[in-house]
C-alpha cells in the first residue's frame, strides 16, 4: 500500500486529485505506528541528557510527517465532503485522539522536556526556544500527566468522545444546510433580488436538473433573500429553515438534531475541567489565553455591552420607525436585514449590491496584494501548475527579494459539499529541520463568496471584501513568520484571544480611501470607485454599529457563560435566553435555534473563546491607530508591525509583542472610535 498511497509519499504540495478515501485510514495507522516506535527510540537516547535537536527537532519531524498526511485529508473533508471521505475521516479521529493523549501523558517525554529546561544548554536558548519548552510543559500538565492512571484513562476517553462529537456536529450542520431547498417557478416571488442572485439561483436549479430558480441555505442564497426579497412570506420561510437548522424545530425538525450533541459536549468539557482541577471549562480555556480570569473576560464583555446598548436602542428605534413607514409595524427577525438595507439605501444612497460592480475578484486580489507588498516588503505572484481539489482553486507564492517565503491556496466560492463560513488553516508549518533545511509554510484560505455567473467575473460585496482581507490577515500571520521552531511559528503557540489580531487588523484597509483606490475598479470599465460613492460608503460604515456590536457580544457572552456556568441547572436555551434578556435590544422568535449551528464553539476552536474576536479587535484597532498617525500605507510602520507581530508568531506572549509595536499596552479608545460608539456620538 505504501507504494501506491499518496499520503505515505514525500511531496511538496499535497497531491489532492490522487487522494482517495481508501488511502486515509491505512496511512494514518501506518504513520501513528511509525511515530510510536520513533518516540520510543528518541527516549532511549534522550532520557538522560536531552538536547534540542535530539528531542525537540526529532519530535517536530514526526509531527510534520503526521500533519503532511492528515492536513490534506482534514481540508478535503471540509471543502469536498463526501460520504466515503467523511467515513474515512471519522474512522481516524479516535486513533488520532488516542495518540495525542498518549503523547501528552507520556511521563518519560515530559521528564525529558523538564531535563532539557534544566540543562546547561537551556541558558543559551533564545526566547522562542524558551517559550516552546514552557508551552510544552504547560501542555503536558493540561493533558492530564499529573493525574492518577484511572483519571488519565478517563481524560483520554473524554478527548476521544469530544473529537467524535465535534465532527458529528459539523457534519449534521452541513447535512441540515443542504437538506432544505425551495424551488421557485414564478419569478414574481423573487421581486427585489438583484440579477446576480437570480442568476446564481437559476444556476443552482440547472445543476439539479430543475426549471426556474432554487433557493438554498448556502449563505449567498440565504443572504440574498433576507436582504432583498420583497416577498415577506418568502423571507419568513427561508429564515425559519435557516434558523432551525440541525434542531428539533422547523421544516426538517428532528433530522440532524445537534441538541443532544451540545448537551453531551458541554457535560464532557465540564468533566474535563474538573479532572484538571479547574472550576469550569471557561477557566480551563483561559490557561492558554491572554485574558487572566473569567471575571476579566465577563467584565470586558459587559462593559462593552453597556457602552453599546444606547447606540443599539437608537439603531433599532430608527429601524422600527422606517419599517412602520413601509407598512410593517410588527418588525420580525426576517424583516431586519431587508429593512436595514432599505434604510441604508434611503439614508446613504448606497447598497451592498450596488458596489459589487466595483469589486471584481481579480481587482480586489491585485489591490490586496499591492497593499501587502507595500506594507510588508514582499512580492506575491500566481502559480499555475499545481494539483488541486477544485477547478476554481488558485495558488499564489510569496517571495522576499527574490527568495521563496511561502505559498497559499485560495478557495473562494460557495458550492455543494463545502463547509460554510470562511477560514484559514495552516497546510504546512514553517520550521528548520535538524539538518538545517528550512521548511516553508503553506496556507489554505477558504471563503464562500458568490461565484461568477452569467459571463461576469465574481463580484464581491464590500462585506465579502472585508472577509477576504480578514482571512488573508490570518494567512500573513502563518506565512510571514521568521520563527524556525514549528511549535511557535506562524499562528502556532499564539494565545487564542490574540490570534484574531492580524486578521481584524487587515480589515481596516477596506475602509480607507488609499486602500479602496487599489482594490476597486468597475468590472466593465475599470473606472475607480467614484469619490461620491466612496464618501457614501464611509458615511455608512458605522450604520447600525450598535446593533452589530451587541450581536457579537451576545454570542461571546453566551459562549462564555455557557462554559462558566455549566452544571448550574440551566440548559443551553436557558443560558442563551438569559444573555439575550441582559444585553439584546431585539429578541428573535423563541423557536430560533441559533446554538445548534454555532459551529465556532461546538465544532471549532472557539469554545469559551468566542470573546477573542472582541478582545483582539481592541488590539487590532489600537495597532491600526499607529498607521492613522504615521501613514495608512507607511512602509516603515508596516515593517514595524511585520517584525513585531507577524514575524514572531507565538514565540513570545502576545501582550509583549503588542507593546513592542505600540510602545504601550492597548487602549479601547480606538475600537470605540472606529465603531462609532464614542460618548459624543451617542448624543
Amino acid at each position: 500500500m505504501t507504494a501506491t498511497n499518496p499520503l505515505l509519499q514525500d511531496f511538496d504540495l499535497p497531491p489532492y486529485s490522487a487522494i482517495r478515501a481508501e488511502h486515509v485510514e491505512p496511512a494514518i495507522v501506518q504513520i501513528l505506528a511509525d511515530n510510536r516506535a520513533q518516540i520510543a527510540r528518541i527516549l532511549e537516547t534522550q532520557r538522560e541528557a536531552p538536547d534540542w535537536n535530539g528531542l525537540v527537532l526529532a519530535l517536530d519531524a514526526l509531527n510534520a510527517r503526521l500533519s503532511r498526511a492528515w492536513s490534506p485529508v482534514s481540508h478535503l473533508n471540509a471543502v469536498c465532503n463526501s460520504p466515503e471521505l467523511r467515513a474515512a475521516y471519522e474512522a481516524c479521529l479516535p486513533l488520532l485522539s488516542q495518540y495525542w493523549t498518549e503523547f501528552g501523558q507520556n511521563r518519560a517525554l515530559c521528564d525529558a522536556y523538564k531535563a532539557l529546561a534544566a540543562s546547561p544548554a537551556a541558558a543559551g536558548f533564545d526566547v522562542a526556544q524558551q517559550t516552546l519548552v514552557s508551552h510544552a510543559l504547560r501542555d503536558f500538565h493540561l493533558s492530564g500527566i499529573d493525574l492518577p492512571a484511572e483519571q488519565q484513562q478517563r481524560y483520554g476517553a473524554i478527548q476521544m468522545r469530544l473529537s467524535e462529537l465535534s465532527s458529528t456536529f459539523a457534519n449534521q450542520l452541513l447535512d441540515a444546510t443542504q437538506a432544505w431547498t425551495k424551488s421557485i417557478s414564478d419569478e414574481v416571488q423573487l421581486a427585489g433580488l438583484p440579477d446576480s442572485a437570480r442568476a446564481q439561483m437559476r444556476q443552482a436549479a440547472e445543476a439539479k436538473g430543475l426549471d426556474g430558480w432554487l433557493v438554498t441555505l448556502e449563505f449567498p442564497s440565504y443572504y440574498a433573500v433576507m436582504t432583498y426579497a420583497d416577498d415577506r412570506a418568502l423571507r419568513e420561510e427561508v429564515y425559519t429553515a435557516y434558523a432551525t437548522r440541525a434542531s428539533e424545530r422547523g421544516p426538517n425538525a428532528g433530522q440532524f438534531d445537534n441538541g443532544p450533541l451540545m448537551t453531551e459536549i458541554l457535560a464532557l468539557r465540564q468533566e474535563l475541567a474538573h479532572l484538571l482541577g479547574y472550576p469550569h471549562y471557561a477557566a480551563l480555556s483561559l490557561a492558554t489565553k491572554m485574558a487572566e480570569s473569567t471575571e476579566q473576560v465577563l467584565g470586558f464583555l459587559r462593559d462593552l455591552a453597556v457602552r453599546s446598548q444606547p447606540h443599539a436602542k437608537r439603531d433599532l428605534a430608527e429601524l422600527r420607525a422606517f419599517a412602520a413607514e413601509q407598512g410593517v409595524i410588527d418588525l420580525a427577525s426576517w424583516d431586519v436585514g431587508y429593512f436595514s438595507e432599505k434604510l441604508r439605501q434611503s439614508r446613504y444612497a448606497i447598497a451592498q449590491e450596488q458596489v459589487r460592480a466595483w469589486f471584481p475578484i481579480d481587482k480586489v486580489l491585485s489591490g490586496l496584494f499591492a497593499i501587502v507588498e507595500r506594507l510588508f516588503a514582499v512580492q506575491i505572484h500566481e502559480l499555475h501548475e499545481f494539483d488541486t481539489w477544485h477547478p476554481d482553486v488558485r495558488l499564489f507564492e510569496i517571495t522576499e527579494n527574490g527568495q521563496h517565503v511561502g505559498r497559499f491556496f485560495f478557495d473562494l466560492y460557495a458550492r455543494a459539499n463545502k463547509r460554510g463560513g470562511a477560514w484559514m488553516d495552516g497546510a504546512r508549518d514553517s520550521w528548520r529541520t535538524a539538518s538545517g533545511e528550512r521548511i516553508s509554510p503553506v496556507a489554505n484560505l477558504v471563503c464562500n463568496f458568490t461565484p461568477a455567473v452569467g459571463g461576469r467575473p465574481a463580484l464581491l460585496t464590500h462585506d465579502e471584501v472585508t472577509t477576504l482581507f480578514h482571512e488573508f490577515g490570518h494567512g500573513l500571520h502563518h506565512l510571514l513568520t521568521r520563527v524556525e521552531y514549528a511549535g511557535v511559528s506562524g499562528i502556532n503557540g499564539v494565545a487564542w484571544d490574540a490570534v484574531e489580531l492580524p486578521s481584524q487588523f487587515m480589515e481596516n484597509w477596506c475602509w480607507e480611501a488609499e486602500g479602496l483606490a487599489l482594490i476597486s475598479g468597475h468590472f466593465e470599465t475599470g473606472e475607480p470607485l467614484p469619490a461620491e460613492m466612496l464618501e457614501r460608503m464611509l458615511a455608512a460604515k458605522n450604520f447600525q454599529s450598535g446593533l452589530m456590536m451587541l450581536r457579537q457580544l451576545e454570542f461571546s457572552l453566551f459562549d462564555f457563560e455557557l462554559h462558566a456556568s455549566h452544571g448550574d441547572g440551566r440548559n443551553v436555551l436557558d443560558v442563551l435566553q438569559a444573555i439575550r434578556d441582559e444585553v439584546a435590544v431585539f429578541q428573535p422568535p423563541v423557536w430560533n435555534r441559533f446554538a445548534n449551528s454555532f459551529s465556532h464553539i461546538f465544532a471549532g476552536g472557539y469554545a469559551a473563546g468566542y470573546y477573542s474576536y472582541k478582545w483582539a479587535e481592541v488590539l487590532s484597532a489600537d495597532a491600526f491607530a499607529r498607521f492613522e498617525e504615521e501613514g495608512i500605507l507607511s512602509p516603515a510602520t508596516g515593517l514595524a508591525f511585520r517584525e513585531a507581530v507577524l514575524a514572531r508568531g507565538g514565540s513570545q506572549e502576545a501582550m509583549q509583542l503588542f507593546v513592542d509595536f505600540r510602545g504601550r499596552e492597548p487602549s479601547i479608545d480606538a475600537l470605540l472610535r472606529h465603531s462609532g460608539l464614542t460618548e459624543e456620538m451617542a448624543a
